[in-house]
């Protein structure tokens, strides 16, 4: 048996008891697979991150993601609360700012950290950029997975999409805020219209919002990764990138949209969604969030 000390953060937000939920357990590289899923499980949140040594020496960690259920190439609420720690772990926050590489499965993200007046905030690079797929069910499946009706479904020119930016996602537009409140995961429908696979969850999104500087409000169902609702999902925004770029035909130039997302949890997050558009394509893109320390401690494993 042996101890590892760990932390619990509140990602996408600057406030306690808000945003989503990360345990980050340092220098996990005694652990195995089975152990880490284990003690994801133990802690029960959306995401559990371990910390090991870099491969890369020029990197600042390795990071390996948890659901309850399995293990993820990358996520964004992780890769924030990981890199903040990091940071701090290794004395930037007494110089307010830096820049951390962390070694996930999908590879290298490079993140920019700070700290000030306002906060901890870090911001990564995305990974890759959004690929669309088609998705794997049709408008009716979608509808009846959500608890909607088909006319429910859809706003101005956005329709179902399909992206994936280091996870896949099936991007739900719904009419307004009336709407996503209402939906709600019906899982005798779910695999037919989201897939059967391990990521087959569904990001629920409307113009409406509750918070007047937002443009975006969303909802993320991943139940079949154990995450019946997800109050924050920066892995998700990733994917969205490719619906925002592609449905709102946005000039070349740089464009800052904010998504809110876990109000009907009672977790209210904010992501930051930052993209590069150049000859009518997206060519960049960061997502950006602030975190607060809410715990830490050791477990004996």
């Amino acid at each position: 048996m042996a101890q590892y000390k760990f932390e619990i953060l509140d990602v996408f937000t600057d406030q306690l008891r808000a945003g989503n939920q990360l345990a980050v357990v340092h220098g996990a590289d005694g652990l195995d697979q089975e152990t880490m899923q284990s003690v994801a499980q133990e802690f029960g949140f959306s995401e559990t991150t371990f910390l090991s040594a870099p491969q890369n020496g020029a990197h600042s960690a390795a990071v390996r993601i948890f659901t309850p259920a399995n293990e993820l190439p990358f996520a964004g609420h992780p890769t924030i609360g990981s890199a903040l720690a990091v940071a701090r772990a290794q004395g930037m926050e007494a110089l307010g700012q830096g820049i951390v590489v962390l070694e996930e499965k999908v590879g290298p993200v490079r993140c920019g950290v700070r700290f000030d007046d306002a906060g901890a905030y870090a911001e990564f690079d995305l990974p890759t950029l959004a690929e669309r797929f088609v998705p794997p069910g049709t408008k009716e499946d979608v509808a009846l997975a959500l608890g909607l009706t088909e006319d429910e479904l859809g706003f101005e020119n956005h329709v179902l999409s399909q992206f994936d930016a280091g996870l896949p996602y099936t991007l739900v537009p719904v009419r307004d805020l009336a709407v996503a409140a209402k939906t709600r995961p019906v899982m005798t429908h779910w695999n037919k219209a989201f897939g059967e696979h391990s990521h087959n969850s569904a990001f629920v999104y409307c113009r409406e919002t509750m918070g007047h500087d937002n443009q975006f409000h969303a909802r993320m169902f991943a139940p079949d990764a154990g995450i019946p609702e997800d109050p924050a999902t920066g892995s998700a925004v990733a994917s969205f990138a490719g619906a925002v770029a592609l449905f709102d035909d946005l000039p070349d130039g740089g464009h800052t949209v904010r998504v809110e997302q876990g109000m009907e949890m009672g977790r209210p997050s904010l992501i930051t969604l930052e993209l590069e558009m150049k000859d009518g394509d997206l060519v960049g893109g960061r997502i950006g969030g602030h975190a607060v320390t809410f715990a830490t401690g050791e477990i004996t494993v």
